[in-house]
């Protein structure tokens, strides 16, 4: 009887677990951004949501079966699998020429090239998905309660917009750049733009250079990688939709950064920070690998890394670099694909694939060699491990000058980057204490908050699904005009107001003058 009662009241549990499961349209974007979105996906996944995720044909990381989620894929030819293979050897050896204005000019131009043409494929796979009348009526069909996406591209916000759903964005950067000038007040003057490696306190004329380029690559990449999203809009929703404030009608901005990381600036109401949400407790690791690290002895071990995509680099740098790790007396776990650089000491040991986390959270570990990556930043903030940074692309630089401000971080960079540059900069953050002791400080800031930041997240998602979307979080200021945002028209009006009030006054003041000089001339 007593069995008969416990096995009801478990299914009666299961039940109303999963009575407020519900059904998400995820469209993720590529390489370490798979890499986080996959980390809400497997949450979601596990309270007992129905996920399905839109990718291109010719996608990297995210696979076509999962026990995680249904796919539905769309033909894509963004590029073959060694494209990152040929690029990045092409923008280090631009950088290897030094760092002047014609260099730095070639590179940007260089990168904006590479964007510009994957924001046109994303388009091209929106259109194939939009004129697929038969999958958008099953999309319509399906009834999913909202739409979560990386707004890095912009196919997420337009199916979002095709199907009338409510959108949330797992976020940093968007279309048009940084994520907060799309949505949140950006004062120039404290908020530094992304690009320049900038503090929030600027002099007069680093605050020029920041309004100027703000002004520039606000130009840029609205011509560059927002015109094929407003060609896109205008073709499939009519020439009075805007694309840019389709973006900004998200119901809800998850942020993958916090205060540890970022300046202190404004935010809005329906911005929600999860900074280190794909961060967790380190587990144990493999035999082989802690057998490695348990040998360092009291030197501990350095762990070096450069992302999802950047698996090796020029091989005079890999062999510069191999020469500075074999004079430390500390042990090294490289994570590196390509031909095994010369010079290579018997303390390194190469890999093909490393646990990152796991090592950050090793008490042995002592240093982290990291390309500038925001995860591999945020986690090393978790386990509060200092950084020497060799910053390859994209924002990476821009991270790696944050960490640097907050005294967590030493930067090499590339164009003077020998194995003499690299042992001085790994010996000044393992043996210079000031590194780790703010790395530890910020690691404690980043703990001590009342819930964690994958919980938050989630249940912000949640959240939107339930209410059917976040209207009363989304101010109206994106809905105005500049004029109006800025309240030009009104203090026009204003001033428009005082300058008759004060000819009035003179005139008037003229009037009586001229009335009193006229009875005094009587008089007379």
């Amino acid at each position: 009887m007593h069995s008969h009662i416990h096995l009801g009241l478990f299914l009666l549990l299961c039940v109303l677990s999963r009575s407020y499961a519900g059904k998400l349209l995820v469209v993720p974007v590529e390489g370490s951004h798979w890499v986080n979105m996959k980390v809400l996906i497997v949450e979601l996944h596990s309270r007992g949501h129905s996920i399905t995720v839109v990718r291109g044909s010719s996608s990297w990381y995210i696979e076509e079966q999962s026990p995680l989620y249904t796919s539905i894929t769309v033909d894509n030819g963004v590029f073959d699998d060694d494209f990152m293979e040929k690029f990045l050897p092409h923008l280090l050896k631009i950088q290897r020429q030094g760092k002047s204005f014609w260099n730095e000019m070639a590179l940007a131009d260089e990168m904006i090239h590479f964007v510009t043409e994957t924001h046109k494929q994303s388009c091209n796979m929106t259109a194939i998905l939009f004129e697929n009348e038969t999958l958008m009526n099953s999309l319509k069909d399906a009834a999913y309660d909202v739409v979560l996406t990386d707004p890095a591209y912009g196919s997420g916000v337009l199916l979002a917009h095709r199907l009338g759903l409510p959108l949330v964005y797992n976020v940093r950067w968007t279309v048009y750049g940084e994520a907060h000038f799309d949505i949140a007040p950006s004062p120039l003057s404290y908020v530094p733009v992304s690009g320049l490696q900038l503090t929030d306190k600027m002099t007069f004329s680093q605050r020029v250079m920041n309004m100027m380029t703000y002004i520039m690559i606000r130009y840029k990449y609205s011509k560059n990688f927002g015109s094929p999203y407003q060609e896109l809009t205008q073709k499939y929703f009519g020439p009075n939709v805007n694309f840019f404030s389709l973006l900004q009608d998200a119901d809800l901005w998850l942020m993958r950064n916090d205060f540890t990381f970022e300046f202190p600036r404004p935010t809005m109401p329906n911005v929600v920070y999860m900074g280190g949400f794909q961060c967790k407790p380190a587990k144990p690791l493999p035999g082989d690998l802690e057998e490695f690290v348990q040998s360092s002895g009291e030197h501990g071990v350095i762990m070096m890394s450069l992302g999802t995509v950047f698996g090796q680099l020029l091989s005079e740098l890999n062999d510069e670099i191999a020469a500075a790790f074999a004079q430390l007396p500390q042990k090294v776990i490289w994570r590196y694909t390509g031909p095994r650089p010369a010079n290579l000491g018997n303390n390194t040991l190469i890999v093909n694939w490393l646990p990152q986390n796991d090592l950050l959270g090793h008490p042995k570990t002592k240093l982290f060699v990291a390309h500038g990556g925001t995860n591999g930043l945020q986690e090393a903030i978790y386990h509060g491990v200092p950084i020497v940074g060799l910053p390859l692309a994209f924002d990476q630089p821009d991270n790696l000058s944050r960490m640097r401000a907050k005294g967590t971080a030493k930067i090499v960079e590339f164009a003077t980057l020998d194995r003499a540059v690299f042992l001085e900069a790994l010996k000044e953050v393992l043996h210079n204490p000031s590194y780790r002791e703010n790395m530890q400080r910020l690691s404690k800031l980043h703990h001590d908050q009342p819930m964690k930041p994958l919980d938050r997240a989630i249940f912000w998602i949640e959240f939107v699904m339930r209410n059917k979307g976040a209207p009363h979080l989304r101010a109206q200021s994106f809905r105005m005009s500049w004029i109006e945002y800025q309240s030009i028209d009104v203090i026009l009006t204003l001033m428009l107001m005082v300058l008759v009030f004060v000819l009035l006054t003179v005139y008037t003041m003229k009037y009586f003058c001229l009335c009193l000089f006229r009875k005094k001339v009587k008089r007379e």
